[in-house]
């Protein structure tokens, strides 16, 4: 049955949702590309789906057209994001549908990209194909914000995420483990999200972490290390950068001696030299340039107190978890406090709790955007 606003019926936003829930099965592991879902529909039966490939290539379109259990000519195929008409790495995505005598192309939103957007619905429909938009346009759109976001302000999409204490404690020398397993293995599914992982360097000489996603089967989805450490006083025989050669670790600095980076050039760390503000820190948001040049898309930021609050004070956050325990911390050894909570609340206007069985631990997720 169709509605007058949009003329689709039921079916066709049903055939969409599952386009949708296939992009966001991939989001944050397709590279420098969006995640894309793909349904390809034939006599109202789903004959083929489709998503953007590990690493971004090839694109959902094609890996719909070329697992399909039947021909494909004369379907309708239902795809989050307005293919494809430019030759990159990859042919035309528009090129193959039309080779292929697909009759009816629905796509939600029209790609942010100027080598394609609004181009490919004009080829497609020079071609005789029919080409609808707009289904599901609200829940798309509000998907591909980051990619939009990526697009328009040449800097990856930032997520922060700390753990605090019942009595707002982020750290404490007696105890150090705050939250619960149940927490830990949603922390890793965010480092699974995310391309890249930050921290500074006064954590990884505290810690030593590993900074690995230690979700089953998801050890190969770790993210790349960076470390903000202003005068390269890293650890060297920290985990980190004993494993530089392996996976990539880029340091940000701003003064060293020859010494310090000619060591840390031989072990494979890739040093980046980077400007301070007046207050003698890195300048946090050429940082992001930078990563964003070098393939960051969706960046992690898992910092102590410091380096959190100077993220949150920058409103540089796209949207920050906020882990709490229900326990307590001890104060009567070395301990430090989350003083950045009243800062989070009053630039972050939109607040939620995630419905998530965390047992006794709950978690706030403070968004700048719808």
């Amino acid at each position: 049955m169709s509605t007058k606003k949009d003329n689709f019926t039921s079916k066709d936003k049903q055939f969409m949702q599952i386009a949708l829930n296939l992009a966001i099965a991939r989001e944050g592991l397709t590279g420098t590309n969006p995640s894309v879902g793909c349904v390809i529909v034939k006599d109202n039966n789903i004959i083929s789906i489709g998503q953007t490939s590990y690493n971004g290539r090839p694109h959902a379109e094609r890996n719909a057209i070329k697992d399909s259990i039947e021909n494909v000519a004369g379907s309708k195929m239902y795809v989050t994001l307005e293919p494809c008409c430019h030759k990159g790495k990859t042919p035309p995505c528009t090129n193959l549908i039309i080779k292929s005598k697909i009759s009816e192309i629905i796509y939600s939103i029209s790609d942010i990209d100027e080598r394609v957007s609004g181009k490919s619905f004009k080829v497609l429909k020079s071609s005789k194909i029919k080409v609808r938009k707009n289904l599901l346009k609200k829940e798309i759109s509000r998907f591909y914000y980051p990619y939009f976001f990526n697009r328009k302000n040449k800097i990856p999409f930032v997520t922060g995420k700390i753990a605090v204490s019942k009595n707002n404690l982020i750290y404490s020398k007696e105890k150090q483990k705050i939250t619960n397993i149940y927490s830990d293995k949603f922390s890793h599914f965010l480092r699974y999200k995310n391309d890249t992982i930050l921290i500074s360097h006064k954590t990884l000489n505290k810690d030593n972490p590993k900074l690995n996603c230690r979700l089953k089967n998801k050890n190969n989805f770790s993210p790349i290390r960076v470390i903000l450490d202003s005068k390269l006083n890293s650890n060297p025989n920290s985990y980190l950068i004993k494993s530089a050669s392996k996976i990539k670790t880029i340091i940000f600095y701003n003064e060293a001696t020859k010494s310090k980076i000619s060591l840390f050039k031989s072990k494979k760390v890739l040093l980046i030299k980077s400007k301070i503000n007046k207050n003698k820190e890195l300048k946090l948001k050429e940082i992001l340039k930078k990563l964003y040049s070098l393939g960051s898309r969706n960046l992690l930021v898992e910092g102590g107190d410091k380096l959190t609050k100077s993220f949150i004070n920058d409103k540089i956050f796209n949207k920050f978890y906020l882990f709490k325990s229900s326990n307590n911390l001890s104060k009567n050894t070395e301990f430090v406090e989350f003083n950045s909570l009243n800062t989070l609340k009053s630039k972050y206007r939109y607040k939620s709790k995630l419905n998530l069985k965390l047992k006794k631990d709950k978690i706030e997720l403070y968004k700048n955007y719808v």
